[in-house]
């Protein structure tokens, strides 16, 4: 399964109430470092049944962002049960998103 696009309108459906742990990525299109992770969260959706992976553009969703501290992306976070249970910024090799899970 590929990311799915986090807005404020799915926000509560797709991360609040997944049965899921959910590895949510906070982005933006200008922001090279996102360039560079972004391979990396689409394979780990494609290979992560037992995920849900969610992109949160912060241009286009700034109360996300706001509700989450970030202030730097790349920024990771990863809920379960809606509340987070971690939280990583910056790019970051595989190993190190899949630690954080």
């Amino acid at each position: 399964m590929s990311a799915v696009n986090i807005n404020s309108a799915n926000f509560s459906m797709e991360v609040m109430n997944s049965d899921r742990p959910v590895l949510l990525d906070f982005w933006a299109p200008w922001c090279g470092p996102c360039r560079m992770v972004a391979p990396i969260v689409e394979e780990i959706a494609e290979e992560r049944p037992d995920l849900k992976v969610g992109k949160v553009n912060v241009d286009e969703q700034p109360e996300l962002a706001r509700q989450f501290g970030v202030s730097s992306i790349p920024t990771l976070v990863v809920m379960k049960e809606g509340k987070i249970v971690n939280q990583a910024m910056g790019a970051r090799p595989k190993s190190q998103i899949l630690a954080l899970l």
